[in-house]
């Protein structure tokens, strides 16, 4: 059993934890690869989770 038990990250719900995405422009490359242009998720930019809220106290 390990000794810190970690709590998972929330998984960025724009992007379901998919952050970066190749998409193929349709050119070719001179070796004959397609060219590939790596975008980010907009909303966690690229990490696929999202901060959790800050704990704050009520007040009375």
């Amino acid at each position: 059993m390990p000794q810190h038990a970690h709590t998972p990250g929330r998984i960025c719900p724009d992007c379901d934890g998919f952050a970066r995405a190749a998409i193929a422009t349709g050119t070719r490359l001179r070796d004959g690869s397609r060219a590939t242009v790596l975008v980010n998720c907009r909303a966690c930019r690229g990490l696929g989770l999202t901060l959790r809220p800050l704990a704050t106290a009520k007040a009375a």
